[in-house]
């Protein structure tokens, strides 16, 4: 997968595309392709009653994303980039094509 947990990413298609959205991946899926992203995919879900949440009422849940549809955000590109795996040390390491930005360590 070429996107993990904690990544900083932007949707290249789709709804949130047209928002230009940029989002923190909080959970991978790789068994089914799938990222579950903070403010992507937003739906509306009904609360129960709980002592919690007394009231209950509608909330809102990320639900999770196909990775194809997401690239890695580059801080020194300012936009979503392809990455490249380069062994360094021992380790593959993710490296924006454009500038040679590393997203590990």
């Amino acid at each position: 997968m070429h996107i993990r947990r904690d990544d900083t990413v932007v949707a290249i298609s789709g709804k949130n595309a047209v928002a230009k959205k940029t989002g923190k991946v909080l959970q991978v899926l790789p068994a089914k392709g799938l990222a579950v992203v903070e403010g992507f995919n937003l739906v509306k879900k009904a609360l129960r009653r709980t002592q919690d949440n007394p009231k209950g009422g509608i909330g809102e849940k990320e639900l999770p994303i196909p990775v194809s549809k997401l690239q890695l955000y580059c801080p020194a590109c300012k936009r979503g980039v392809r990455t490249a795996k380069k062994a360094e040390a021992g380790k593959q390491i993710r490296k924006c094509k454009k500038c040679g930005h590393s997203f590990d360590g």
